[in-house]
């Protein structure tokens, strides 16, 4: 099973975290973007954004880590369109703030998950299992 863990550089514990956990299930990670720096120029973000759009598409599973940066969303996007499985992870359920929610959130493609990030990596595992 591959996966791709999508969030911001806010988030890079979290998301090196959950990718330890999965690989240690015998997941395979697509692409580890928080092992660079941000882009300081447009060939490097040329080079990374081909990176990331090449992982989605290579995973099975798309974990979306809240908060997320607009690449992310992105990432979730290209996910919903290549009919992806797709985890939606917040801490709390900010993600069910109508004044702050996205639509696409919602869909019934996405699986919302809260609580611990042990609580996601093990939900994650039980719902692709057998996938």
């Amino acid at each position: 099973m591959k996966f791709y863990v999508a969030s911001s550089f806010k988030n890079i514990e979290n998301v090196r975290y959950v990718s330890d956990q999965l690989k240690k299930n015998g997941y395979k990670h697509t692409y580890d973007w928080t092992q660079h720096e941000r882009a300081s120029t447009m060939e490097e973000l040329k080079s990374i954004g081909q990176a990331e759009k090449n992982a989605v598409l290579a995973a099975d599973v798309i974990i979306v880590l809240l908060p997320a940066g607009k690449g992310s969303h992105i990432e979730l996007g290209i996910a919903l369109g290549q009919g992806k499985k797709i985890f939606l992870y917040s801490p709390n359920e900010e993600l069910n703030n109508f004044a702050t929610t996205s639509t696409f959130y919602h869909l019934s493609e996405v699986k919302k998950c809260f609580g611990t990030l042990d609580e996601l990596v093990h939900e994650v595992i039980k719902q692709t299992k057998d996938y």
